[in-house]
């Protein structure tokens, strides 16, 4: 799957990572209906280090269709609320 995160760009994850990536999206989830903006950010964090560390870069000239796009690191709990469906930010 190619995720983009926003302002820094598309990484190549497999589908087997998604599982551990879920878990802090439903934690990332319970943190922002809790209004725990500190939470909010350390989960945010872990996220996205997640998807860093997993994921395999594509080359920045790469224009490959992002199936999933998460929030730049800095975003705001407004924001992402605004970026939601039912399932988090993973849907699954």
């Amino acid at each position: 799957m190619i995720v983009r995160i926003m302002g820094e760009g598309q990484v190549k994850l497999a589908d087997s990572h998604f599982t551990e990536l879920n878990k802090l999206d439903d934690e990332l989830l319970e943190e922002m209906e809790a209004g725990d903006a500190e939470g909010f950010r350390r989960t945010l964090g872990a996220l996205l280090d997640a998807v860093r560390r997993l994921g395999e870069p594509l080359p920045d000239d790469a224009l490959e269709p992002s199936e999933l796009i998460l929030p730049a690191e800095d975003a705001t709990l407004d924001e992402v609320k605004e970026m939601l469906s039912d399932d988090g930010l993973i849907p699954g």
